[in-house]
C-alpha cells in the first residue's frame, strides 16, 4: 500500500508544481513600472483566446436577436445622407462645396465616425455587461478590450460594403493611397479605445456618465468635418474644428481612401503620437483601477 500510495502521489506533487503561483502584497506596482509593463504585455497575449470566444459570442447575440440584422449597421449614414442632401439641394442649410459628391462624402464620414464613437464606447460597454463576471472570476481584463475592438472592426467590415457600393455607384477614383487609409483608421480607432479606457472605471459605478457621454458625443459630431468640409475661413468654429483632435484622424482617412490628397498630414502626425502614448497611460489606469472597481461592485 505504501508503494501504492508513493506512485499515486508523484504525479499529483508533478502537477501541482506546474500550476501558477500569485503572491498578492500591499506594495504598489508603479513601483516597478518595467514589471508591470511585463505582466500587461503577458495578459494581454493570454487574453486573446478568451477575447475572441467572447467577441463571437457577443456578435451572435447581437444579430441574433435584432429582426433587421447587419441591416442596422447602414441605416444611420444613408438616412444622414438622405436628409442633409434633400436639404442642401432645397437651400435649407448652406454647406460649401465638398471634394466627393456630397451623399457619398456624408455616407463615408458616418461610417467613419460611427467607428470612432463604437471604439469609444466599447470599454464601458464591455465592462458593464460583464459586470457579474469581473466579481466571480479573476481573468485579464484586457480580453473584454481586444473583444470589444474585434466588434468594432467587424462592424466597420459590414460598413465596408456600403464604402464599396458608393465608390461603384459614384463612379470614384481609386488611387494606391487607398492601401494606407486602414493605417489611419486604426490610429482613429485607437484615440476612442483611450478615451473609453480612461471612462470604464468610473462609469461602471456611476450611470451619469454614460448619459453625459451621448450628449457630449453629440456635441462632437458638430465640431467634427462630417457633413460639411473642413473650414478654411477663421472664426471661433474654425479653430474649434482645427483643434478638435478627431479631425486630422477621421479626414485623413477619409482622404487616403478618395483623392489620395493629405491636407493635415502634421495634424495627423501630431494627434497619432499623443493617441499612441494617451492609449499606453489609459491602459494603465484602467488596469490599476480595475480592482478597485470590482471591489465596489462585489461590495
Amino acid at each position: 500500500m505504501g508503494e501504492l500510495k508513493n506512485q499515486r502521489s508523484q504525479p499529483l506533487d508533478t502537477a501541482h508544481q506546474k500550476l501558477p503561483k500569485f503572491i498578492y502584497t500591499p506594495e504598489s506596482n508603479l513601483k516597478h513600472p518595467i514589471r508591470l509593463f511585463k505582466i500587461m504585455a503577458r495578459d494581454l497575449l493570454a487574453s486573446r483566446e478568451l477575447a475572441w470566444q467572447l467577441m463571437v459570442r457577443d456578435i451572435n447575440a447581437q444579430y441574433r436577436q435584432s429582426f433587421l440584422g447587419i441591416f442596422w449597421a447602414f441605416v444611420p449614414p444613408i438616412v444622414t445622407a438622405v436628409g442633409l442632401t434633400f436639404a442642401k439641394n432645397a437651400n435649407i442649410v448652406n454647406l460649401e462645396e465638398t471634394d466627393l459628391p456630397y451623399p457619398a462624402y456624408v455616407m463615408f464620414s458616418m461610417s467613419l465616425w460611427q467607428t470612432f464613437t463604437e471604439a469609444l464606447n466599447s470599454p464601458l460597454q464591455e465592462v458593464s455587461s460583464a459586470s457579474g463576471m469581473l466579481a466571480k472570476i479573476n481573468f485579464p481584463r484586457e480580453a473584454l478590450i481586444l473583444a470589444g475592438l474585434g466588434k468594432v472592426f467587424f462592424n466597420f467590415g459590414i460598413k465596408l460594403i456600403l464604402i464599396l457600393g458608393l465608390f461603384i455607384y459614384f463612379q470614384m477614383p481609386v488611387t494606391w493611397s487607398v492601401l494606407l487609409a486602414p493605417v489611419a483608421l486604426i490610429h482613429l480607432v485607437m484615440l476612442g479605445t483611450a478615451i473609453g479606457l480612461l471612462l470604464a472605471p468610473i462609469g461602471t459605478l456611476y450611470q451619469d456618465i454614460p448619459k453625459l457621454l451621448t450628449l457630449a458625443l453629440g456635441f462632437w459630431l458638430l465640431l467634427t468635418p462630417v457633413v460639411y468640409s473642413v473650414p478654411q475661413k477663421g472664426g471661433l468654429a474654425s479653430t474649434l474644428v482645427q483643434l478638435n483632435p478627431v479631425t486630422p484622424l477621421l479626414v485623413t482617412t477619409r482622404e487616403l481612401a478618395t483623392t489620395g490628397v493629405i491636407s493635415q498630414p502634421q495634424g495627423f502626425w501630431l494627434v497619432s503620437c499623443i493617441t499612441m502614448v494617451g492609449l499606453l497611460m489609459a491602459w494603465l489606469f484602467y488596469r490599476l483601477a480595475m480592482p478597485f472597481i470590482v471591489e465596489r461592485m462585489s461590495a
